[in-house]
């Protein structure tokens, strides 16, 4: 199989779209298309959420089901984000007593061409560039409230470094930081987002690597506690849930459960961690991190089961971090999932470059690519799941009993023509451009509801700001920051064909 460094995409320069929209990609015998952006829309970096803190922007992000609507030329629904852990700084081990919550918004899509018209419709009839900018559509995100998380017990979650502090709840042992901010509560750095039928929802945490069930009213219910071979585990075997440096073994600190999602049917629960767990990352710099790891619950009949169905190696690319022409040194790690069926989903993969970053290195990589882990290796049930076993060799390279998902680009945001219809560049400084942020963290579906093109569908794309603002509060405490991050959204159209929709109005 090679190592696995050669599993890897590697990019080695930035990785600039070039080609015309639409971009297509085939996968089993169905084709795919990106179609470009239709709309985009952004908050303020220093708005304050309904508890008073800055409201910080998207690590995840969801459609309430049965809420998307479209009345001609525009869309509406109620949109759910997710902050992680609050402003952090681990470097000075500095930490917020930032209480767990979901920000609700009235989000709206304004159309102005069509129902936001395919760019290539537009380029076809000869329309200029102005009048493409003219008919960009427009997102507004009106904020409206949230809800806070509780545990078992009825208590807030907290932000706060756990350390080696735990609590055992329902037989679980849980990060709880033993003293100082936080103490006594369950810690959360919250990454992924997915609402259920019954107006409940999952959430996935970095620091445990558990995913959560809640309610409807954001009451945990129960826990996905996963395998051994995720678990931050020391050298005796015993939890060790810190973020301020890798565990023995397990998911490595601040790259646990960050994306997650439902098959469109609800029966299957995919979670699929940031990169490598520690065993399976390759000696050297950090693009030997690239074989991350999702597992799958079947979650038709119990909510919280105790064992994946389903257990993939899938392989993240590997770029040069200066965008030099060099030999790659980090991972393009995973930052977000939605599924497409039983074995195709989507996964959004970035560099660390860009707005936010301070290193100011050119952005290299960012897409939402196509993941298909039908004839890949299922590791549920084995030495690979049930115990530490890393499914590399001491040389690095993966080993040959397992084969990986295949995964190809397939939205590249990195497109200079066709952010610059919304003023957006990849470039900071210019006049009257806003440069894309480093963090491109959450994504969602909704339908068209266009009759004339029945499989397309509109991808949000979110970033997470990390609470950057020149103006923050946290916790009652100032935590301003030299420049402004601010919330966007991105919205592509896509053609997604057999992706079933879920409960929407349609268009009058």
């Amino acid at each position: 199989m090679g190592s696995a460094m050669a599993q890897s995409l590697e990019v080695r320069k930035p990785d600039i779209a070039t080609s015309p929209l639409p971009r297509s990609v085939e996968d089993g015998g169905v084709t795919y298309t990106d179609h470009g952006l239709a709309a985009t829309g952004s908050l303020p970096a220093g708005t304050v959420d309904f508890l008073g803190d800055t409201l910080g922007s998207f690590s995840s992000l969801s459609i309430e089901p049965g809420t998307w609507k479209r009345d001609g030329s525009t869309y509406t629904g109620v949109l759910w984000t997710l902050p992680d852990r609050g402003r952090n700084d681990p470097e000075h081990n500095e930490f917020y007593d930032y209480r767990g919550r979901l920000h609700r918004f009235r989000f709206t899509l304004t159309c102005r061409s069509a129902p936001c018209a395919r760019p290539e419709v537009a380029v076809e009839s000869g329309r200029a560039q102005g009048a493409l900018l003219q008919e960009a559509g427009v997102v507004t995100i009106v904020p409206d409230g949230g809800r806070e998380l509780k545990d078992f017990d009825g208590k807030p979650f907290t932000g706060a470094e756990p350390a080696q502090g735990v609590r055992t709840e329902h037989g679980i042992v849980l990060p709880s930081p033993a003293k100082g901010i936080g103490a006594g509560h369950i810690s959360l750095d919250a990454e992924s987002l997915q609402f259920t039928r019954d107006g409940g929802f999952y959430i996935g945490d970095e620091y445990a690597a558990n995913v959560y069930r809640f309610d409807a009213r954001g009451k945990l219910t129960g826990i996905v506690v996963p395998p051994k071979a995720v678990r931050p585990l020391d050298k005796a075997g015993k939890p060790d849930f810190t973020s301020l440096r890798p565990p023995a073994t397990g998911r490595r600190n601040n790259q646990g459960v960050e994306g997650m999602a439902l098959s469109p049917d609800g029966k299957l629960l995919f979670v699929a961690l940031q990169s490598a767990l520690v065993q399976d990352s390759a000696p050297g710099d950090a693009s030997g991190r690239t074989l991350t790891r999702v597992l799958v619950y079947d979650v038709s009949k119990n909510p919280t089961p105790s064992k994946p169905v389903g257990h993939y190696v899938v392989c993240l690319p590997a770029y040069d971090g200066k965008g030099a022409d060099g030999k790659p040194d980090r991972t393009a790690a995973q930052s977000e999932i939605r599924v497409l069926d039983s074995h195709r989903f989507l996964m959004l993969a970035r560099d660390g470059n860009g707005w936010g970053a301070e290193n100011g290195r050119p952005l290299v990589f960012k897409q939402v690519m196509l993941v298909d882990t039908d004839g890949a290796t299922n590791l549920a049930g084995t030495r690979y799941e049930n115990d530490t076993v890393p499914v590399i060799d001491a040389d690095g390279a993966l080993r040959g009993d397992i084969h990986t998902a295949s995964s190809q680009p397939f939205v590249n945001l990195l497109d200079p023509a066709d952010l610059k219809r919304f003023g957006l560049g990849l470039d900071a400084g210019k006049q009257g451009i806003a440069q894309m942020s480093e963090k491109w963290e959450a994504m969602d579906l909704v339908p068209v509801l266009d009759p004339q093109w029945p499989d397309d569908w509109f991808l949000l794309v979110g970033n997470d700001n990390d609470f950057i603002a020149k103006h923050c509060v946290m916790d009652g405490q100032r935590c301003d920051s030299p420049i402004d991050n601010d919330s966007r959204i991105l919205v592509y159209r896509l053609t997604l064909p057999g992706l079933a929709a879920p409960h929407a109005s349609q268009p009058r």
